[in-house]
């Protein structure tokens, strides 16, 4: 199939489409690092136009055609939603809030939660990357703690984005230390990297990849440290199916 001009190509829905991401109120920003300031609906509908453009474009020169054949007709937009409004979200949006409460006794001891899904995407192929999470968690000295769905939330958000599995590890854990303020904090992930499974040396889903990021007494304490992998193999073998 040959490559469609690009007069002939169709007209974006927004006519600044085409240079939404040349303006230099939007300049570009590391792969795994949050916006300065998070999209509005209106942004975030501009951006989803203009990557359907460049993505009808990407087919156009793989010569797929996205016109004729019903699999790929609205495969550009679609791409583009995806990407604006779920892989990459976590990028565009605000940080989850985060609401503590108080103990009636003043509970000091390490909890442990998890397994928490992660789903992200590989930074350097763009290619699934899917696991568990696990967060160790020493409360403050006050014994304040946070719902346990906010630590989910928080995994969710750093990862909608492209990532590298050890720099993801400690965004979790450098946010909900700098929220929390807990006394010690230990984050966890085991995962699959489709990167390696479907492409390149195509290994089998078996072959997964460990990282943790430990701070203050989860670090320096190899008592708590100890404590909180053991946890974390038998939330891992609970998990299994």
């Amino acid at each position: 199939m040959p490559v469609t001009p690009p007069s002939e190509r169709p007209e974006p829905v927004m006519d600044n489409v085409l240079s939404y991401a040349r303006r230099p109120a939007n300049p570009a920003v590391a792969a795994n690092r949050d916006l300065e300031t998070p999209l509005t609906v209106e942004q975030r509908s501009a951006m989803i136009d203009a990557v359907a453009v460049k993505m009808t474009e990407v087919l156009d020169i793989l010569r797929i055609d996205h016109r004729e054949d019903p699999n790929t007709r609205d495969t550009p937009r679609r791409v583009a939603k995806m990407y604006v409004e779920e892989l990459l979200a976590g990028r565009f949006s605000a940080p989850p809030k985060i609401t503590e409460f108080a103990t009636t006794q003043n509970f000091d001891e390490l909890i442990v939660t998890g397994p928490i899904e992660v789903r992200t995407t590989c930074a350097h192929h763009l290619m699934p990357i899917y696991g568990t999470a696990i967060v160790g968690i020493m409360p403050s000295a006050d014994g304040r703690l946070i719902g346990l769905s906010k630590y989910d939330r928080v995994v969710q958000h750093f990862a909608r984005r492209f990532q590298v599995q050890e720099e993801l590890v400690n965004q979790i854990g450098e946010y909900l230390v700098d929220v929390t303020k807990p006394r010690g904090l230990a984050v966890r992930i085991k995962a699959v990297h489709m990167c390696k499974t479907h492409r390149g040396v195509n290994a089998t889903h078996a072959s997964q990849m460990v990282s943790s990021a430990y701070f203050g007494e989860l670090k320096t304490n190899d008592r708590l440290k100890s404590e909180f992998l053991q946890e974390c193999l038998g939330l891992e073998r609970s998990g299994q199916p």
